[in-house]
């Protein structure tokens, strides 16, 4: 029987207006379909009208300016519905989702929902989990001693995975997935014999983890920022948000 890493996976990605999960908001998301290694993707796309200005900065990352959102952008509450459909359709067939830092897409996703449909992520998986695999969590646990930035750029040039029109986030969403099968194949060894369940309940002790390393290092370097250990969704919506 094939491993996980050998089978069907899906993968999520969002383009927003910035990096606060609280405040800024979606402009493209995709979600990435794939039964077996080297079969043709299934993707389904979404382009958003976010309803607020989209900084430079941000236009500047992913291409997509303020005027072509308004023109050709949906509004968000029919599409953070659908995407969080299609996500709890992906658990309803078993099949593990890959998400780069999770904790930024999928939070996003759920302040996205209780915005503007009064609803939660948590609520499309009430009769089957989400399971997650977050390429950026693995690889630093399974490789934690290797030096340098751990980007989705970084991660496909250290597993030699293509990424083609990065800060798409069909293209970003392709390459998380095909990063996590490259890790599952460098570290069968200590991956095969785990089930995607098991390695969802891990992955959020090595967050955890993870989080504290960086918290103390933050300490130490004299900087206030805060490190949320919480994988994969941040649970709390603060009431300014």
């Amino acid at each position: 029987m094939a491993c996980w890493y050998e089978g069907p996976l899906a993968a999520f990605d969002t383009e927003t207006t910035g990096v606060d999960v609280e405040t800024d908001r979606i402009v493209s998301a995709a979600v990435v379909v794939q039964d077996a290694p080297g079969t043709r993707p299934r993707v389904t796309r979404w382009l958003v009208n976010p309803g607020v200005p989209v900084p430079e900065a941000a236009t500047a990352v992913h291409g997509l300016t303020e005027e072509h959102l308004q023109r050709n952008g949906r509004w968000p509450a029919p599409v953070v519905h659908e995407i969080a459909g299609e996500l709890a359709e992906q658990a309803a067939r078993g099949r593990p989702v890959v998400v780069m830092n999770a904790p930024f897409d999928l939070t996003l996703l759920d302040r996205e929902l209780r915005r503007h449909r009064a609803s939660s992520l948590d609520h499309w998986f009430d009769a089957t989990p989400l399971l997650v695999l977050d390429p950026r969590v693995l690889d630093k646990h399974l490789d934690r001693y290797r030096k340098g930035r751990r980007t989705l750029t970084d991660l496909c040039a250290h597993y030699d995975v293509t990424l083609d029109g990065a800060h798409d986030a069909a293209a970003d969403a392709l390459a998380s997935l095909e990063v996590v099968r490259a890790v599952g194949r460098r570290f069968a060894a200590r991956l095969e014999r785990l089930s995607p369940a098991e390695l969802h309940t891990l992955q959020a002790v090595w967050h955890a983890a993870q989080a504290r390393g960086l918290q103390a290092w933050f300490a130490r370097s004299g900087s206030d920022e805060a490190v949320d250990p919480a994988w994969p969704l941040r649970p709390d919506l603060p009431a300014a948000a």
